[in-house]
Formats: C-alpha cells, structure tokens, sequence
C-alpha cells in the first residue's frame, strides 16, 4: 500500500513537471542584437538556445560599401495573430518582417533615417514605427507590407504605444521632453504631455490600458501617465540607464517592472499601492529589453554587455540560469504561441561568434565616491569593440580610458584606448574600436589593468579590481 502511494505521488510530480513544460514549449523568446545584426530564438519551456536569424553579418563588415544586410538590428516586436516579428535595423533604416513558424524573411521595408521601434496596432493591420532619425512615425500595413503613411510628430520620436482598444497612440520621443497622443482614425495629434526630459527611449501600456509607463534613460526615471485624465499622475527615480519598462499581473495584482541598466538589477513596484516599490532583482551586465510571459509568471530580459538573456520567476523572483545568445541584445519580446512545430529549427543558425564578452567594472576604490564605469570588450574580427558607460564624474570634464601593464597603483598607461567629455551630470555612453583582446594574461608585457585618468589633473581615478 505504502509502495502504491509513493508510485501515485511520484507519477503525479511528473506529471506536473510534464504540464510545466508544455505550458511553455509554443512559446519563444526573441532578441534583436545589435551588434552581429541578428535575431536570438530562446526556448522558455526549457530554457535553451535555439539559433539565430542572421539579418545581416557582425561588425566591422557592414562598413564595406558593397554590405548589403541590415545594420544595428535593434527594435522588436511580435503579433501572435500574425505569428510575425517585426525587427527595425537602426543603420540601415529598415522594418524587416519575419515569420516566427519558420524563421524566413518575409519582406524588409525601408523607412526613413534611423527608425528606432516597431509596435502593431491591436488588430495587427498595421506597424507603427518611430523613425527617430527624423520627426514623424511610419505606418505600414501588414498585407500590403508596405509604407502607407507618415505622421508628423515631435522631433525624435522613440516608441508608440496604444491603449488596448487601438484608438489612441502614445508616441514618447528622444530628444523632445513631450509624448503626443494620436487618435488613430484621424491620425491627428489631439494632446500632447510635457514630461520631465527629452530622452525617452520606451513606452509601454498596462494590459487593461488604465496607464502608460515611460522611460527616462538619460536622468534615471520613469513616468507613469494615467490614460483617463492623460497627465502625469508620478515621476519616479528608478536608477541610472534605466532602459525598458512593461506591466504583468501576477495572481491578479499588477505589477511594474524596470530594468536599471547601470545597476544591473530589475526594479518591480505594486501598482495598487501607489508604485511601491517591492522587490529588485540583482541579474546579469546591463539589463536592457524585458517582456513577461502571458501568464504573469516568468519574465525574461536580454543583458547587453553579457550577450546573454536571463528569465526571472515572478513567483519567487529568483532569476533562471542566463543563456548565451548574440552580440548586444536591445529590444526583447516573449512570443506566445509563436510556432506550431516545437521540434522545429528551420531557418536558424548556429552563434557566429565564439569569443566571450569580457565585462569590466570600474571602481574608485573609496567607498563614499559613487563614481563608476561599465565596459564590454568585444572581438569583432580582428579588433575590439569596447563599449562603455560612465556614472556619477565630474561633469563637462575631459577623461581618458587606458590600458595599463602596471600590476598595481600608481598605474602608467601604456595604451589609449579613447578620450571623452562627460555631459552635464557627469555620464558618458559611447564606444571605440581597438586591439586589446585579453586583459590579465601572465605575460610580462600583458595589460594588467583598465584606468581612467582625469585629464586635466592626470590622476588615474578609477581601475578594475579595485
């Protein structure tokens, strides 16, 4: 008896493990990465790679004036009716369409200078797309796959997203302080929102459309507007190079999330009381797109300089293994239902690049100074890209990033790597190309550290390991 029952149980674990799994395996999780110009497919039934949709080749060949692939692929968004992405190219000005049954190519569009976010209408007929190199958006639709419109809007627009019955677009910008509302049967700008800066890169609607959240990635905030009176209902500091921002419920309650891209954590806040913050989620190096899945429960986010994404259980928010994918995801969405055949592999490749990223922090060393910077140093053939991102200097300030081969202070540089000024609250974003390869090797004449040094006192301020 005592054998039947353990049987019964174990037979019933299973089962449920079994019942897990295939709640998910339709799923996939996709990224746009813009630095090998491709789309990541991720599993979330088991957490695994499955390939790559190569829309172009990695840098540096796309300098070649005879390239011909897509450029800094880096906006994403997916239709579950039309079991479709849409991935927007940044360099090559581009809406690529592709089907997520099989991986293939259905047509690239092209719009004008640097669009940055492709969103479908709730219906799915059409594409809106903020196109941030100019000042209007650009509608396409969905069976012509072609550009039918464009509407003016503020200068930079940087996302559009929709209130859930369709009839009104909120279109934040990034280089405006202003999100304008259209209403989408006129294609008229009916009210447009003063927030509190220019530089907002993402905007998301709650599933029932009572709120728009938006990012403010150059001050650290987030804006929460409430869709009925459509003003500014909170303005709250969420951390440096906040990124992306969606909403899920879990077990009925709404939840915010935010990933903080310079403190590489994930912030959520309970949106019944008042956008309390509730829980932070400490994950992988410079958290950029998040989507949860639609059950609430799991919500997966793509890390930047890692070249990896990473889920979180909601449930208990403890994150899942991290998964190696391709170089600099930005947008990421969950698709549900995105494929019939689970076993399918059709249309995807293999990762083309087999280095590691390294990730470098740099520290003062004194504990009272809030001063830091965050590398990613890339091979891209036979080069480096070093990617980089400056908190808390001095601002308007001239600084260099160095190699240097001295094992300990005071430290000589023995490479330039890039000079750079800080803006006017002491941060830099930017990136260069070099040969450094490995740091820390054993070899005498092997750089041993990565300083930075104030240019106008020639101090070296800041260094890895510190």
């Amino acid at each position: 008896m005592k054998i039947a029952s353990l049987s019964f149980i174990v037979l019933a674990l299973c089962s449920l493990n079994a019942t897990a799994q295939r709640r998910y395996e339709h799923d996939r999780v996709y990224t746009a990465n813009q630095v090998s110009n491709t789309i990541s497919v991720v599993d979330p039934s088991n957490n695994t790679f499955l390939g790559e949709i190569n829309l172009g080749k990695p840098y540096p060949n796309v300098l070649s004036p005879l390239y011909k692939g897509q450029s800094l692929v880096h906006g994403l968004r997916y239709s579950a009716q039309r079991k479709m992405l849409a991935a927007v190219a940044i360099g090559s000005n581009s809406v690529t369409l592709i089907s997520t049954e099989d991986n293939k190519v259905l047509k690239t569009i092209y719009v004008g200078r640097s669009p940055h976010e492709p969103t479908f209408t709730p219906d799915s007929k059409q594409i809106w797309t903020s196109v941030r190199g100019e000042a209007y958006v650009s509608v396409i639709d969905v069976d012509q796959m072609t550009e039918v419109r464009r509407i003016p809007v503020a200068d930079g627009p940087g996302m559009i997203s929709f209130t859930p019955d369709g009839k009104q677009a909120y279109v934040c910008s990034s280089f405006t302080p202003e999100v304008d509302i259209i209403n989408t049967s006129t294609y008229a700008i009916v009210k447009k929102i003063q927030v509190t800066s220019p530089f907002s890169p993402n905007i998301f609607t709650s599933p029932k459309g009572e709120w728009i959240a938006m990012t403010h990635k150059d001050v650290g905030k987030v804006t929460v507007i409430n869709t009925a009176t459509q003003s500014v209902t909170k303005v709250i500091s969420t951390g440096a190079i906040t990124n992306h921002v969606t909403f899920t419920y879990l077990n009925n309650k709404l939840l915010m999330l935010v990933t903080v891209g310079g403190e590489n954590k994930v912030r959520v806040f309970d949106v019944a009381q008042d956008f309390k913050q509730t829980d932070t989620i400490n994950v992988g190096a410079l958290p950029h797109g998040i989507w949860p899945s639609p059950d609430g429960k799991l919500a997966y986010v793509g890390l930047e300089y890692a070249d990896q994404v990473q889920g979180i259980d909601l449930q208990t928010m403890k994150v899942l293994p991290p998964v190696q994918i391709g170089q600099s995801p930005q947008a990421l969405v969950y698709a549900d239902h995105a494929v019939a055949n689970t076993k399918s592999k059709i249309g995807l490749s293999a990762l083309d690049d087999t280095a590691a990223t390294q990730v470098v922090t740099l520290k003062s060393g004194q504990s009272n100074d809030k001063a830091i910077g965050r590398l990613a140093i890339r091979s891209i053939g036979l080069a480096d890209l070093v990617e980089q991102i400056f908190n808390f200097l001095k601002p308007n300030t001239s600084y260099t990033l160095a190699l240097s081969k001295s094992a300990a202070a005071p430290f000589s540089i023995g490479y330039e790597i890039n000079t750079f000024e800080t803006d006017g609250i002491g941060k830099y974003l930017g990136q260069s190309t070099g040969l450094i390869k490995k740091l820390g090797g054993s070899d005498e004449q092997a750089y041993k550290h990565v300083i930075l040094i104030d240019n106008a006192t020639k101090k070296v301020i800041l260094a890895d390991n510190l």
